[in-house]
């Protein structure tokens, strides 16, 4: 399986086809209809339902409600019209011309609403649109989406059970699965960062590892034995330290289990497509796929319109949310595990969603007609709540004076430290500090890294900060990173390994020192400043040698 990803998924990724479809891919050569190298998918399939579990996890945690409520009018808005819409377009073509029952037919049309958040995401950000009106306006659909989710979560076992009547039952069934999702908030709020704040003063890495994937699977196996899903509990964990400073960290900690556990899970669905069914009858595979996109094109475009979205920019969001997503692939799979959906069915419906991601790229060229216009594409000023614009790499002496200096000057910025102790001395100052080993780099990617547009790192460790540079520079090739460095020889170092600028603490104390001295000698001010000025340059010239 590992021999197949990693063929299949570059391949995929160098097609501009994503990652998703490369495990789908991969799935498909080593299962049962490819080159039957796996035939024990079931087993499979318990192991990567983990990888769903961890993704909602890590959503639960994007979503804090800071974010929500940034892009509020059309995340719940528009959001909200689009799932609600589509998702009983959907259901009633299901229910009415397919045959299909009415409890599968409430959840599949929900799930087929539900975009490729994955697909979206890439593909704007390889554009450089998601800034742009158009991008944002995808962004905030794609939001309320992943928060559709939480509900269908609960909606699907309420429906597989027989003997609950559609209506007041499942009101009463819900409202009991509310109580306890309420219970669940209650204990992680009151233990979750007493935990995590033990953990992090024990200051052993491998046990906060162990802990953040505790918090994982404990909530997901207490929501399961509740009788709702794991993912459910997952979410829940997530939300719940989103708005811990402890997030970035866990989040880090969490990233690596979460992307090979997700591609197994990808690759679970490519084995267990059935391809037979494609080719004893494309016409209708095909015709089912073009459907599906119609009727999300066709209800998508005018909600986006009574928004004030001019047409172009309504015309390229509709297409390029026109796809179903990997959301659905996890919905569809539940409700298969739950026997609401019957084994044929969720084949025609994994095929059809497949189908439709896979001509993702080719939705988006057509959107891009659609950007030409120069007034669709101008990105507006509003920076998205990624992450701030600096991040500040470790927050001691130098770090804490960065800080300050740039909250005198306006400028907004997230600082990262080890050192426990020091977080929660900042924070209780009202900083934005936040714990982590920024050696790791899943932890600045989760600080928000990618969008940053400076870094500075000012660790007082030089073997840390050189392994921190040269790891942002491979991921980051166009941001700009300044350094602290202790000596001539190390900003040298650091300089080859990336730093964009890298300033000896040495060099500046003396430099000062020398000006002072200067100064009471009786030069005047332009001769000490030039004096000053062409030691500074000559040394740094050096730097760069």
């Amino acid at each position: 399986m590992l021999m197949a990803a990693v063929a299949a998924v570059p391949l995929s990724q160098a097609a501009r086809l994503g990652a998703v479809p490369g495990f789908l891919i991969a799935g498909v050569i080593v299962g049962p209809s490819g080159l039957s190298l796996i035939s024990n998918i079931s087993e499979i399939g318990h192991i990567a339902e983990i990888g769903v579990v961890l993704l909602l996890f890590v959503i639960g945690i994007e979503l804090k409600p800071s974010r929500l409520w940034a892009m509020r009018r059309l995340v719940f808005g528009l959001g909200s019209l689009q799932v609600l819409l589509t998702g009983a377009a959907l259901g009633a073509v299901s229910y009415f011309f397919f045959d299909i029952s009415l409890r599968a037919a409430i959840l599949i049309g929900p799930a087929l609403a539900l975009s490729s958040t994955a697909f979206v995401l890439q593909l704007l950000s390889e554009q450089k649109l998601l800034t742009s009106k158009f991008g944002q306006t995808s962004i905030a659909v794609l939001l309320l989406q992943d928060l559709a989710v939480v509900p269908l979560l609960i909606l699907g076992p309420l429906l597989a059970m027989t003997e609950l009547s559609i209506g007041e039952d499942i009101g009463v069934a819900l409202a009991e699965s509310l109580l306890i999702l309420g219970l669940v908030v209650l204990l992680g709020r009151y233990l979750l960062h007493p935990l995590l704040h033990r953990v992090a003063l024990s200051g052993n890495p491998e046990i906060f590892t162990a802990s953040a994937v505790l918090i994982v699977l404990g909530a997901a196996l207490a929501t399961e034995h509740a009788g709702l899903s794991m993912a459910m509990g997952a979410f829940l964990a997530g939300l719940l330290i989103s708005d811990s400073f402890y997030r970035h960290q866990v989040l880090a900690e969490i990233q690596p289990f979460r992307g090979l556990l997700l591609g197994l899970f990808f690759m679970s669905m490519g084995m267990s497509l059935d391809l037979d069914l494609l080719f004893d009858n494309p016409i209708n595979s095909f015709g089912l796929v073009i459907l599906l996109i119609v009727i999300k094109i066709v209800v998508m475009f005018p909600a986006v319109l009574w928004f004030g979205i001019n047409r172009q920019n309504a015309a390229a969001v509709a297409l390029m949310l026109a796809q179903s997503g990997e959301f659905a692939l996890v919905l569809f799979s539940l409700a298969l595990h739950s026997s609401l959906l019957s084994d044929t069915l969720f084949q025609q419906l994994l095929l059809i969603v497949l189908l439709s991601m896979l001509v993702t790229p080719a939705l988006a060229s057509m959107a891009q007609y659609f950007l030409r216009h120069r007034d669709s594409v101008n990105a507006d000023n509003t920076e998205l709540p990624d992450g701030a614009s600096i991040v500040l790499v470790g927050f001691g002496r130098v770090g804490h004076r960065v800080g300050e200096i740039l909250s005198l000057a306006g400028i907004s910025y997230v600082a990262l430290d080890f050192d426990i102790l020091v977080v929660e001395k900042e924070r209780a100052k009202g900083h934005p500090v936040f714990y982590g080993d920024v050696r790791k780099p899943g932890l600045l990617e989760a600080a928000g890294a990618k969008n940053a547009r400076i870094i500075i790192v000012t660790l007082n460790d030089p073997e840390a900060s050189e392994q921190v540079v040269s790891t942002l520079r491979k991921a980051h090739p166009d941001i700009d990173i300044y350094v602290r460095g202790r000596s001539l020889v190390q900003c040298r170092t650091l300089r080859k390994l990336g730093a964009s600028v890298a300033v000896s603490e040495n060099v500046e104390a003396s430099l000062e020192l020398a000006r002072m001295v200067l100064i009471k000698s009786g030069l005047s001010k332009k001769v000490h400043e030039s004096i000053i000025s062409n030691f500074r340059r000559t040394y740094h010239s050096q730097i760069n040698r």
